[in-house]
Parts: structure tokens; sequence; C-alpha cells
């Protein structure tokens, strides 16, 4: 009789990837594999531990008892793994970490960031990676990211979080708007607007869509942009006003674009935004530095648009 092949810690990885993503699909599209070789791992593993861990269903897959208990394991295994990678690498001179970044926030930030970080921190090597926050909650719990810099809400127990900088948003009109000759626009200016905003896959959508309830104006939903680029361009052709982040502005926004960013006069709009890392992380005193260091950071860099938390 064959013996079957000796557990592997990719197989253990592979393993917590599919039972926290629900799928084969979703778990190989987080971890950057085929769906083939998660198929062909998680058979030999059920070989080697002689019991069936997934029922597969139309919508994805099924924790057996089994693989409920041997979930908890496998994620303190990930922890485990990875402190003694950080730990090597310690002793190498070298730090290197994945960091998850929303989409809306990264592209505008981590440019005018992470000269000054790599300036205090010689020895930092960050791997980016964007996904929208719910994905980063997710991932950074599954050890997919070491840390995130992500936007408010999010609550876990499983997770330590940092409070950064409170960020302004800016109300975008084109040049032709009737409210764009005004001097100042107030809040009852916007009641009936209709209102672009992105897919409502972003959670900014659902910050958008309640600040358009709290203004008395709406969401158009007949336009969503994918990309604040796309927002703006809309807004720049005519086809209707938006919201738009302050570092966004500050980072993509300049003289040739025929559209007028202002205030509403009277109304407070923000979002909050944290950096956020597992409990247990190994790293977890020097992510308490990088929070610092980012929020100073970006305070010098964005003065008058940003607020420290």
């Amino acid at each position: 009789m064959a013996k079957p092949e000796q557990l592997s810690f990719k197989q253990i990885r592979y393993f917590q990837a599919i039972a926290e993503a629900g799928s084969f699909r979703r778990a190989a599209d987080r971890i950057g594999v085929k769906q083939p070789t998660l198929t062909v791992q998680m058979a030999a593993l059920e070989a080697t531990l002689g019991t069936i861990l997934f029922e597969r269903n139309r919508s994805g897959v099924v924790l057996t008892p089994a693989a409920r208990d041997l979930l908890p394991r496998a994620r303190r295994i990930a922890e485990e793994f990875k402190a003694f990678a950080d730990q090597a690498q310690g002793v190498s001179g070298e730090s290197t970490y994945r960091l998850g970044v929303t989409p809306t926030l990264g592209p505008y930030l981590l440019p005018r960031v992470l000269p000054s970080i790599h300036q205090r921190f010689e020895n930092l090597r960050l791997y980016v990676r964007e996904a929208i926050p719910a994905q980063l909650g997710s991932d950074v719990k599954s050890a997919v990211h070491d840390v995130v810099l992500t936007t408010l809400p999010l609550q876990s127990d499983e997770l330590e979080v940092s409070p950064l900088f409170r960020e302004s948003l800016k109300l975008a009109l084109p040049l032709e708007h009737p409210l764009a000759q005004k001097r100042t626009i107030k809040a009852e200016d916007l009641v009936g607007e209709a209102v672009l905003t992105i897919d409502e896959q972003h959670l900014y959508h659902r910050q958008v869509s309640a600040l358009c309830e709290s203004l008395g104006a709406t969401v158009n939903r007949d336009y969503e942009g994918t990309s604040l680029d796309t927002l703006r361009q809309m807004v720049v052709m005519g086809m209707g006003i938006t919201f738009l982040p302050a570092l966004y502005v500050a980072s993509e926004i300049n003289d040739s674009d025929t559209l007028r960013v202002t205030d509403v006069g009277g109304v407070s709009m923000s979002r909050d935004h944290v950096l956020a890392w597992r409990r247990r992380s190994p790293a977890r005193v020097f992510f308490r530095q990088l929070a610092d260091a980012i929020r100073t950071i970006a305070n010098e860099q964005f003065e008058g648009e940003v607020t420290l938390l």
C-alpha cells in the first residue's frame, strides 16, 4: 500500500485560504495561484489526513466538522511561520511585509509618504496590493497581508487598529453647472441634486450614499464609475457632480481640469483612515512605529486636508 504524501505548509496555507474565502475560485484569486493547483493540493491533504475537509455546492464550499476544528490551528501555524520568516529577515538586516491598501487611498497617499518612510526605515521593503476594505479586513486576518491601510469602519477583535488621520471630502462640479458660479455652496443647495459615485462594491460608494442622504441629495445610479479617475472625467464631461477625497484632489487635479472643487459651507464631510494588523503579529511593535510615521508624514504632506486622529 502506497504511503500518503507528507503534510506541507503550502497545503495548510491553501486549506486556510479556501476555508476563509468560501470557494476554491476566490481562494485562488486571493493568493495568486491557479484553481487546479488548489484542487490537487487539497486532494493530497485530504488523503494525508484521511478525512474530507470541504463539501462543494453551487456557491462554493462548506467546511466539514473536521475542517472547522482544524482551521484555528492552521491560522496559528501561519502566524508561527510568518514569525520565523520575520526573525530570519531580522538576522539578515531586512524586513519585508505585505501591505494591503484600498484603491481610493493608496495610490494618492503612498507616493507622498513612502520616500520618507524608507528614509526612516532603510531596510524596510513593502509589497503593496490593492483591494476593497472588506477584502482587506479578511485578508489581513488570514495572513494574506501583514498590515493594511484602510478606511473605517473596520471591526474585529482579531486586529489591532491604529487611527491615522481624517481626510476631508470635496465637492466637484463641472464649470457649466449652475452651482459652480456660486461663491459659497451650502447644504441646502444640494437638495435634490443627483451625485455620481463609484460602483457599490467599494466602501466609498456607501460613504457617499450616506453623505447624500444627510444632504437631501440622491445617488445617480445611471452612471457609476469604476475609479476616482473615472468619476473626475465624468464630471469634466458635464455628466454630473460628485464628491472626491482631498488626497485625490491634491494628487491628481490641476489647473487643466475644467471643473470646480470646493467645500460645502457648514457641512463636515470626511472619512477616517487606519493602519491595522493581527493582534498576535510578531511585527506588531514595528507596525505601531510605522503608523506613527505615516501619521506624521501625512500631516506634513497634506497640511490642511487631513486631521490627525
